[in-house]
Order: C-alpha cells, then sequence, then structure tokens
C-alpha cells in the first residue's frame, strides 16, 4: 500500500434511500479525507446513481439481479423469470463482487444494520454478497473493516451463516451497542478483541442551533411491517401500526400541538402521506391542521427539520439516534433491541415503547413527561454526546492502525 494511494472501497445498502446508512457513508467518508485524503474511493452499492451524484464517488451495483429490467405481465412467466433472475444472479455476483475486493486494498463496510435481520432479507441478496467480499478480501489480501456494525441473533439458518462468516473473515470489525457485540458472539461472527463504539450517526457535525422555541412535536413514522418470518400478515401490521400512530397525530392536533411528520427511509413517504391524509380529513376547525409532511433525501435535510421541533416521537431507529444528538428530547418507538441500546446509551433508556404494543394514551402521557423533564434530559444529551465524539475519535485512530499502518494489526 506504500507504493501507492490507498485503494478504498465503501460497500453496503448505500443511496438506497435510508437516511441512515447514507449518514454512516458520510462519516467514513469525512474520516478519510481527514486521514487519508490521497485515498481513490468507489463504492459497490445499492444506488450507485445517488452516491455518485451526492458524493461524487464512482460507483457500481451491489446485486446484478437488482439492475435494470423488463416488466412481465403474465404472473407464471414472471414467477419462472424470477427464478431463473435469481440464480443466474447469484452466479454473475460471485465473479462480479470478488473482482471488485480484488482492485482494493481496503474494503469498509460504513455502519448500518449488516448483521442483523430485524428487517426482513433474503440469504441471496445482501448475506450472500457480502460474505462474497469478504471471502474475497481474505483470498486477496484485500483488508476488510466491518465499522460500528449492528448485529442480530438471526434465527434463519442460511441466513445467520453467511452473515457470521463474512464478519468473522473481515480485518476487522466494531459494534455500534453492547447488544449487537453480545449477539455477534453467540452467532460466532466477533472476537474476543472485538469493541463498542457509539454509532458513526453521532460523528457527523451538528447543524448550529435554533434559539427560538416552535413548541412542534415530530413524529417520526415507519413503513414497519413486522419481523422477517411474519411476512404472510406485514399488510396486517403496518395497517395497524399506521392506524395508532395516526390517532395519536389527531390528539396532538385537538389538543392545539403543531406536528411535523418525518421519515428515515423513502419507503417510508406512504406511511407519512396517509397519516397526513387522515389528520386532514379529521379535522373539523376552520384552516388546515397543523401537520406538516415534507420530503427530504438526505442527514442533512433530516437535522433541518428536526430543528424545527422541540420533542420527538420516532420510530425508525437513526430518526430516534438524530434526535438525540442534536439533543431533542424524544420516545423511541422500538422494534429492535437497538433501539433500547441507544436509548440507554444516552440516559434516557426509561422513555421507550415496543412497537408491538404500541399504546397512544401511554404515548400521550410520555410526550407530557419530555416537557416536564426537558431541562434535565438536554443536560443528559449533552454529556453523552460530548463522549461520544470521544469514543469515536478513538475508533478512528484504531482503525487507522489496523487499515492503513504497515505493521502487522494485532490478531482479532
Amino acid at each position: 500500500m506504500a507504493d501507492h494511494p490507498p485503494r478504498v472501497g465503501l460497500f453496503g445498502r448505500l443511496g438506497s434511500g435510508n437516511i441512515g446508512n447514507d449518514a454512516t457513508l458520510e462519516a467514513v467518508l469525512a474520516y478519510l479525507k481527514a486521514e487519508r485524503p490521497d485515498a481513490v474511493l468507489d463504492s459497490l452499492c445499492s444506488g450507485p446513481e445517488r452516491v455518485t451524484a451526492r458524493y461524487g464517488l464512482p460507483a457500481a451495483q451491489l446485486n446484478w439481479l437488482h439492475g435494470p429490467q423488463r416488466p412481465v405481465r403474465s404472473r407464471l412467466l414472471r414467477v419462472g423469470v424470477t427464478a431463473t433472475r435469481i440464480g443466474l444472479g447469484v452466479l454473475i455476483d460471485s465473479w462480479r463482487i470478488p473482482a471488485w475486493v480484488r482492485r482494493h486494498d481496503v474494503v469498509i463496510v460504513p455502519g448500518m444494520g449488516v448483521l442483523e435481520s430485524s428487517l426482513p432479507q433474503r440469504p441471496w441478496e445482501l448475506p450472500y454478497s457480502q460474505f462474497l467480499m469478504s471471502l474475497a478480501g481474505k483470498v486477496f489480501g484485500t483488508k476488510v473493516a466491518f465499522v460500528g456494525s449492528g448485529a442480530t441473533v438471526v434465527r434463519q439458518r442460511l441466513t445467520g451463516w453467511l452473515l457470521a462468516k463474512s464478519a468473522k473473515l473481515a480485518s476487522y470489525r466494531s459494534f455500534r451497542d453492547q447488544v449487537s457485540l453480545d449477539a455477534a458472539r453467540r452467532m460466532g461472527m466477533a472476537g474476543a478483541d472485538d469493541q463498542v463504539y457509539p454509532d458513526l450517526v453521532f460523528a457527523l457535525p451538528s447543524p448550529p442551533g435554533r434559539s427560538r422555541a416552535t413548541g412542534a412535536v415530530g413524529v417520526g413514522v415507519m413503513a414497519y411491517s413486522g419481523a422477517p418470518e411474519e411476512r404472510d400478515r406485514a399488510e396486517e401490521i403496518q395497517a395497524e401500526y399506521t392506524s395508532k400512530l395516526s390517532e395519536f397525530v389527531r390528539r396532538l392536533l385537538a389538543d392545539g400541538h403543531h406536528v411535523r411528520l418525518l421519515i428515515g427511509d423513502e419507503d417510508d413517504e406512504p406511511v407519512a402521506l396517509e397519516i397526513l391524509a387522515a389528520a386532514r380529513q379529521t379535522w373539523s376547525r376552520p384552516g388546515e391542521p397543523p401537520v406538516v409532511y415534507e420530503s427530504f433525501s438526505s442527514v442533512d435535510e433530516l437535522m433541518e427539520q428536526l430543528g424545527t421541533v422541540e420533542s420527538v416521537i420516532g420510530t425508525r431507529y437513526h430518526t430516534v439516534q438524530v434526535a438525540l444528538k442534536l439533543g431533542k428530547p424524544t420516545v423511541a418507538i422500538c422494534y429492535g433491541d437497538k433501539h433500547v441500546a441507544l436509548m440507554e446509551l444516552m440516559g434516557v433508556g426509561d422513555r421507550i415503547q415496543q412497537i408491538r404494543d404500541l399504546d397512544v394514551d401511554l404515548l400521550e402521557r410520555q410526550l407530557t413527561a419530555l416537557w416536564t423533564d426537558r431541562d434535565e434530559i438536554t443536560r443528559t444529551l449533552a454529556e453523552r454526546n460530548q463522549i461520544n465524539r470521544e469514543r469515536l475519535e478513538a475508533q478512528f485512530a484504531e482503525l487507522t492502525a489496523v487499515l492503513f499502518e504497515t505493521e502487522t494489526p494485532r490478531s482479532r
């Protein structure tokens, strides 16, 4: 690596419309710019056009299967074509992903829940691609780093095996919370020396704070449809969640609150629009109801919108996380242990609800408590944010030693 600028690839569900995933990419890009400005960067990702347009990185499609394809009208023919494309995609990716890895000195997987199964995914998608990436790194001597990953105990056997092998083959691993590290150890993903560091999002700069009090409540919504094993009930689960959030927003408006709807992924937008429409339909006072939804696609835009609210009720993990980073008193609607770990890390672990037992009456009481305890909460969040920044500086120093210094790194 000393004979030429390091060739660094960024790998994963980047540019896919998930704001949190792109936020972790931005944190790693800032780190590379500071530590290795000479590095030659590119990406193998889910949304190459977006990554190139937004960050100026050359980028290629992560999975051949997800590239452009012609629609097929016949249902029977569509099933056959899909099965054929999956098989062909697996074969093509088995060549193209290792070929991409071989051209690099380092491949970084920046944050994200790439070692978890809290949301639906099939083994031939990211799990297989990630396994190929790590295996190729081992074969070709490319250093692979999973930086600040989220992990869970994966109950789907093949998916779990692929994720575990992809992590274990890497040169470097760190985890975004203790829950993830514990799960990774149970799955055989982690080494004895692997560390926990705060999520990479906490390394991003925060915009200047707003001085004026708006009194608005941010309500972060999500296209939540259950766990991978609940595919047959996905529509029912999402409808129940959306109905409860709609009722909560209606009550906020009736109590005189202004509401801003927030998302964390472009797939969440239909839910936000449905809740917005329901609020307008049930509004009985003159004029439009004081609820707003404005689409956005970056963490900077999410921070800007969060700057207009004073408290947050959030669902999507990174929506909650960015709210806490900005010091916003927040209640988390949890669909995984990562939410609980995040809230405990930030010293507000009691301000949560589980999404499957979502109680609108309790949400109202929790929101009232946010206002009552506002000063204490904001002090706690400021202290925890400072600690997070210091811990991430330590991680970046460790990452530099493992990936870019010439001496042999410690065994992991």
